[in-house]
């Protein structure tokens, strides 16, 4: 699919994704919204509003009450592996278990699918021989989000994925993110603190506060502010 087709927002598949019902975590809350099928959500709010920890619940990594569901089906129905692995959250800075870029990857991968996303990324082709520790905020980020693209989950939850990333690979990373939820049907949910990035990527965006989320227009000027 080529970086620059048409309505690059609009899901070009059909039916509700993700529904979260009356999420409460902490003192925050509750928090309701569905995301369709092929259907990228933008998500902002100041700092410390807690958007990581809305997405850390939705994935159920913290403690949390409400309700969630991936294509009606409510996360209480599956084992958490199984869960995590379907709906799959991008911190903005992943752990690494192992000394090497590769040891991260299933060997299945270190072929022809892993170079062509590395090269899409603008990743150096021997970056899966680095050690993590010559990695780049950038790279890091980059090799986050395919190491979690191994599984193609079926949710994609992204914190500020491209914060450490120059204009032209953040690109790269948009259009990457983008080719992958229209050719799956990924329900994708997008933190940024970049007006300009959401109105790119996402076709809603939802103001979070610390009891419940707003739909604010995806420019949203009004809420441009500076974020300390």
């Amino acid at each position: 699919m080529e970086p620059n087709s048409p309505s690059p927002c609009r899901p070009s598949h059909s039916g509700v994704r993700l529904q979260v019902r009356e999420l409460r975590f902490l003192d925050k809350g509750p928090f309701s919204f569905i995301v369709a099928a092929g259907e990228c959500v933008g998500l902002s709010g100041r700092s410390g509003i807690g958007k990581s920890q809305l997405l850390r619940a939705i994935t159920d990594l913290i403690p949390a009450t409400g309700e969630v569901f991936l294509d009606g089906k409510a996360c209480t129905g599956f084992l958490a592996p199984a869960w995590r692995s379907r709906v799959t959250m991008v911190p903005a800075e992943s752990f690494w278990w192992y000394d090497t870029v590769g040891a991260h990857f299933a060997v299945e991968e270190e072929g022809g699918n892993l170079l062509k996303n590395l090269a899409a990324l603008g990743l150096d082709p021997q970056a899966v021989r680095w050690e993590i520790s010559r990695l780049s905020t950038g790279e890091r980020q980059r090799l986050a989000l395919l190491r979690a693209l191994q599984k193609e989950p079926q949710v994609l939850l992204l914190d500020e994925p491209s914060s450490a990333l120059d204009a032209h690979h953040t690109g790269l990373l948009e259009d990457f993110v983008r080719q992958y939820r229209e050719r799956t049907g990924a329900a994708v949910v997008w933190v940024s603190h970049d007006p300009d990035q959401l109105q790119r990527v996402a076709s809603r965006v939802l103001r979070m506060e610390t009891d419940g989320l707003t739909e604010v227009s995806v420019s949203f000027p009004e809420h441009q502010e500076r974020e300390e």
